[in-house]
């Protein structure tokens, strides 16, 4: 007597939702033909053609046994499927109002909820095939059926209990339909906020290919200017005119370090960017790694104060690629920034989870920012091309199976990267 469908879209499980809905919601529709059968049988004390009823009833009951065992393990439903299910469900009413009055029978009035239904979920062409089967159906119905006699019987007791029929009949398919569209749009609403958050996912990983091209195509092009440079202050350091100065010749070896830290800046640019890939990782352990990353990182800002916090329980043998440790760097610059003299780095683990938290003293977080942590562009610095930092650091986390967590502390902000140990561990 009820069905409910929906069209599975290609990768998310609204259809499989709305099947399980229909499978309870036939359980239902079989104790209510059992109780109505009893009641009208025992109650009113009509000849129901008894065999035949019970045969369909029992012919519903094993659909529903086998849609159970169907589709309790396969997640993907097809619209045609649904319009399968929905057209069951028809013929099993119109076989019961067949065996029961006909269109004299009040319950026929069920017809409307099945089309109802098939408007809201089914494709159009489905939807309209639901129309047409089921007025033929009516039809059939009203030509074919013959009312129980013991009604034609007693006029004024037929009058009496079509008029309760209907009544009852209006709150099922009322109390029905509320019920079952307030669950239908509850799914199609997590279907869209799904399909939404996919196409975002979509957009921010374009960006980040785009982003990587441009950036791999730069290092490219700097390579050439930082090779020249680097021949004109060799040339320069053995110049007789720079030679016997030695403010000249610390300044010169200032500069060549300054390029040498370009030159690992593009190599790591390209590293991560996929090229020279038989170098981009690099097998250690966890501990090492952080400890060298952390060296590296101190020894090129003007770091006053920082704490690393080392409460890992045990070292771990590693793979890591250098846009992890791009990664953490980002989020050690901003935190930087933010706070300049005090950034505090823990390390720890919970399960086969490593968590990383960078925590500062800055103003921390403004509440809008925390909304669209990760989203590019989202910064509170005010100049073009900020927010870049976050949005690379959480899509790279995300890649890599892990998560990124941000939220204000009673001083400044901590942000905490969450990443399956099994992502880097080395087999």
């Amino acid at each position: 007597m009820m069905s409910l469908s929906l069209a599975a879209g290609v990768g998310d499980t609204t259809g499989h939702k709305n099947m399980l809905y229909l499978i309870r919601l036939r359980w239902i529709a079989v104790l209510g033909q059992i109780t109505t059968i009893a009641g009208v049988s025992l109650g009113l004390g009509l000849n129901l053609p008894m065999p035949q009823m019970l045969t369909v009833l029992a012919c519903l009951i094993a659909f529903n046994i086998g849609s159970h065992l169907r589709w309790h393990e396969n997640p993907i439903v097809t619209n045609n499927e649904m319009l399968l299910a929905l057209l069951v469900d028809v013929a099993s009413l119109t076989a019961q109002l067949h065996f029961s009055g006909g269109t004299t029978n009040p319950f026929a009035f069920l017809y409307l909820l099945q089309v109802i239904l098939s408007a809201v979920l089914l494709d159009a062409w489905a939807a309209w095939t639901i129309v047409g089967i089921t007025g033929a159906c009516l039809g059939g119905l009203a030509m074919f059926s013959k009312p129980l006699p013991q009604l034609l019987e007693n006029e004024s007791a037929f009058a009496g209990l079509y008029v309760v029929g209907m009544l009852l009949c209006f709150l099922l398919n009322a109390g029905l339909l509320v019920i079952l569209i307030k669950r239908i749009t509850g799914n199609l609403r997590d279907r869209d906020a799904h399909l939404a958050d996919l196409r975002q996912r979509a957009a921010e990983e374009d960006h980040i290919v785009r982003m990587g091209l441009l950036a791999s195509g730069a290092a490219h092009e700097l390579g050439t200017p930082m090779a020249t440079m680097a021949v004109l202050l060799g040339d320069w350091r053995r110049m007789p005119e720079f030679t016997g100065n030695a403010i000249l010749q610390e300044e010169i070896e200032e500069m060549q370090t300054q390029l040498q830290r370009c030159k690992t800046i593009v190599t790591g640019i390209l590293l991560s960017a996929g090229e020279l890939r038989g170098e981009s990782s690099a097998k250690t352990t966890l501990r090492s790694f952080l400890d060298e990353m952390l060296d590296e990182w101190r020894s090129n800002r003007p770091v006053v104060a920082f704490e690393y916090d080392d409460k890992l329980p045990s070292d771990l043998p590693v793979v890591f690629e250098s846009a992890l440790k791009q990664t953490i760097f980002n989020l050690l610059d901003n935190a930087l920034e933010a706070s300049p003299q005090w950034v505090k780095l823990e390390a720890s683990a919970e399960g086969e989870v490593l968590k990383l938290a960078v925590s500062d003293r800055g103003p921390g977080f403004a509440p809008s920012m925390l909304a669209q942590f990760g989203k590019p562009y989202q910064s509170s610095k005010g100049r073009p091309g900020s927010g870049l930092g976050l949005f690379l650091v959480v899509n790279v986390l995300r890649t890599l199976g892990g998560t990124v967590e941000a939220r204000n502390l009673d001083k400044g902000a901590l942000v905490e990267l969450r990443l399956p140990l099994s992502a880097i561990a080395l087999e």
